[in-house]
């Protein structure tokens, strides 16, 4: 139950910005925002009386739409709870009517944590970290492309025109004219930004057709990854409004550069702050090389999480600014893991595997918690790459979904931490969705098999 004083708080807050619905949501397992939009004072009552609830299938829910069943998730459809977390209520900018949302953890009716809920993920991997006195910090870089809106996609995907009325070509990394092109857009989307709290700095433009990166500043991982969560709806809700689609699909160009989602992390004492990966010197520590290590040894087995669909793989290992294994070295972009340069408080892996198409709160605890994996075994990684590593063969990444879902749901380890009932059902779901992805024709099919064979 929340505290009264907080809900006559929150109460107050709603009336004075003259809010009359609120959205209550969670993220599924696709980093889709899914909920209810309650008025007002249902809302109130339900944070006095724990009312706000949805079914446990929301957590079965495929990205095609379908649904599984399992021994943990059956046609009964049984409640779950959703207890929000106030410190993430926000006003949307973009509805007519006005309109708040907040996050929400979830639980069973038992009280237990639901294992399914991504946001709970994430706060079980923090935990292991705060028992040990450590606290994470995690900065995302999400790379997507804007897309031309098309009444129905059924061809590739369409770049849009610019305000100069031309379409957007590949202009080239960093090209400022690329920028130029969408500045009406990009303005909406800084301003709604900063009406949502979420604390967004460089924009760069990428190698593809309008593609572009934002960078979210660093944090504790829960309130970026909440952060991160809301700025992906907020820019497709801006896009559309500006007659575009905003994609971070992958591969969405098979011969063009793919988006990543790279993750920064390092950790401090939550004692005094400093950070751990580095002595007052600037020299690595044990504990650095240790984490860098569990990124090594367990990301294999975490890759659905970081990569979650088909299309992911296309652009693991293509040799365009991504990786193919998981080998370290400092300011070197063709490894899996890079240290950037800078002194103690910077001192961080940059982990390069993740795509844009993830779910936040799923990358960022399955990236912390290989790390973490590694410190308490006390792992030791190879030694420091200074060469390109796109044609090194030793550490590499599984190249194909299906084998990276084996890895993840043989690994007694992540059963033991993140609970087999999310074990279990996240590989449901993906399976699900392979399957359909692979009952359909693809274009390649069509052109050189349909009549040739």
């Amino acid at each position: 139950m929340v505290d009264e004083k907080l809900i006559e708080e929150t109460e107050k807050w709603l009336i004075q910005h003259d809010i009359i619905d609120v959205e209550v949501m969670v993220s599924d397992f696709a980093g889709i925002s899914r909920g209810k939009v309650t008025p007002r004072a249902k809302f109130i009552e339900g944070l006095r009386t724990g009312g706000h609830r949805v079914p446990d299938s929301l957590f079965a829910l495929t990205i095609n739409c379908d649904f599984i069943a399992n021994d943990y998730i059956t046609a009964l459809e049984e409640d779950l709870l959703l207890q929000p977390d106030l410190d993430t209520l926000q006003i949307l900018p973009w509805p007519d009517t006005p309109t708040a949302c907040v996050i929400c953890d979830v639980y069973k009716e038992s009280g237990e944590p639901a294992h399914n809920s991504p946001r709970q993920v994430l706060r079980k991997v923090l935990s292991l970290y705060h028992e040990k006195g450590w606290q994470p910090v995690v900065a995302p870089e999400f790379e997507f492309f804007l897309l031309a809106r098309q009444e129905k996609i059924e061809s590739d995907p369409i770049p849009p025109r610019g305000r100069s009325g031309k379409m957007s070509m590949d202009k080239g990394v960093l090209s400022l004219d690329a920028l130029d092109e969408f500045s009406p857009m990009f303005d909406q989307v800084y301003d709604c930004c900063d009406e949502m709290n979420i604390q967004v700095d460089t924009l760069t433009h990428e190698a593809g057709p309008a593609q572009f990166e934002v960078n979210v500043y660093h944090g504790d991982p829960l309130n970026v990854a909440d952060q991160s969560f809301n700025f992906k709806r907020l820019l497709k809700q801006v896009a559309i409004r500006h007659g575009m689609f905003a994609s971070f699909m992958a591969q969405p160009y098979p011969d063009q550069y793919g988006s990543a989602m790279h993750i920064h992390q390092s950790v401090v004492n939550i004692s005094d702050g400093k950070n751990i990966f580095a002595d007052d010197d600037g020299t690595d520590t044990e504990i650095f090389h240790a984490h860098i290590a569990g990124l090594q040894k367990y990301i294999p087995s975490l890759m659905p999480l970081l990569a979650p669909y088909a299309n992911s793989y296309l652009r693991i290992g293509s040799g365009m600014s991504s990786p193919a294994n998981l080998h370290w070295g400092r300011e070197n972009r063709s490894v899996g893991l890079r240290v950037p340069s800078g002194g103690r408080a910077a001192r961080r892996v940059e982990n390069r595997i993740a795509g844009a198409d993830v779910n936040p709160y799923l990358a960022i605890a399955a990236s912390l918690l290989a790390g973490y994996l590694g410190m308490v075994e006390n792992l030791t990684p190879t030694e420091a790459l200074n060469e390109s590593a796109y044609d090194v063969d030793s550490q590499r990444l599984p190249l194909h979904f299906l084998s990276s879902l084996n890895q993840f749901r043989e690994s007694e380890v992540l059963k033991d931490i993140l609970h087999d009932e999310f074990i279990s059902t996240y590989v449901d779901v993906k399976e699900e969705e392979y399957s359909a992805n692979y009952s359909m024709l693809s274009p390649w099919e069509i052109r050189y098999l349909l009549t040739n064979v």
